[in-house]
């Protein structure tokens, strides 16, 4: 019995090691980040790279197996928090660009979306850095409260800002189920910029290249052609690459801006972030 124990528990030790670099490379980012020059272009590029990694760890007949339930509650979720945070920063009086870049980044995947939506909306340069500190903030708080308060895999990719912050949230055995929600989630990135655009593109495929290569990598492990090999060092490749960018967009986050901006744009990351993970729930009890 304690033999057929031991490898779950090597599983699930790799999944906490993989949050604990993720989270040590955020920290080293904040620490250093002021000492650094901007690294914002990099990082998009290093944390798309290891989401198209990612793919490797998705099977696609998961996500068609989710059922109609499940892809409701992703649409539902979606929409509430995006458009009730959008509602919740009005309140508050902040600014109509910062708030729709909280929407977006909170509602779908974090720090890409902000990065995908920041082109087509009226916005300061200050709105940006602003929404990155606090997807970064509240979406590591996210990763490290669910898996206490024992969420589903579900309710975590329904919940968790971040693709890569998913993947290191989700238990093992759950992971494919996680993922597939998220990426059920960053399939509406593409109609939410159009929408919020009004038709007016950044330069930006409508359907983000990353996207594209994580269902790609998604499809070809579904094949069952590739070897134990190849999954191990794509999961260990994603892993490196989402630790750089989390300490790129470690490097971002200045806590001095961020508690000058007041506690209007903390209070927002916060209640924004218990909507998502409060809608989440809530669809998933009800329709699944």
């Amino acid at each position: 019995m304690a033999e057929e124990r031991i490898p779950a528990y090597r599983e699930h030790l790799t999944r906490r090691t993989i949050l604990c670099v993720l989270i040590a490379a955020l920290l080293l980012g904040v620490l250093v980040g002021g000492r650094l020059p901007d690294l914002s272009a990099a990082t998009k590029k290093l944390l798309r790279l290891g989401v198209v990694l990612l793919g490797l760890q998705l099977s696609l007949p998961v996500v068609l197996e989710l059922g109609p339930g499940v892809l409701v509650a992703v649409v539902a979720t979606v929409a509430v928090t995006f458009l009730g945070t959008r509602w919740i920063g009005g309140l508050l009086g902040l600014p109509r660009g910062l708030s729709t870049l909280v929407a977006t980044g909170f509602s779908i995947c974090g720090a890409s979306a902000v990065a995908a939506v920041e082109g087509v909306v009226e916005r300061r340069d200050e709105d940006v850095a602003t929404s990155v500190a606090l997807v970064t903030l509240f979406g590591t708080l996210a990763m490290l409260a669910l898996p206490l308060l024992g969420a589903s895999p579900l309710w975590i990719g329904l919940s968790v800002h971040e693709v890569g912050q998913v993947a290191a949230a989700a238990p093992a055995s759950g992971l494919a189920a996680a993922m597939a929600v998220k990426l059920s989630r960053v399939a509406l990135l593409a109609p939410v910029v159009a929408l919020v655009g009004g038709g007016r593109g950044s330069g930006a495929p409508v359907v983000p290249l990353f996207l594209v290569g994580f269902v790609g990598l998604a499809a070809l492990r579904s094949t069952g052609v590739l070897p134990q090999v190849v999954l191990d060092g794509g999961k260990v490749a994603a892993t490196v690459l989402l630790a750089a960018a989390m300490f790129g967009l470690g490097t971002a986050v200045r806590p001095k801006a961020l508690l000058r901006t007041g506690p209007r744009a903390l209070a927002l990351g916060a209640l924004s972030t218990l909507l998502v993970c409060g809608t989440g729930w809530a669809t998933l009890a009800l329709l699944t």
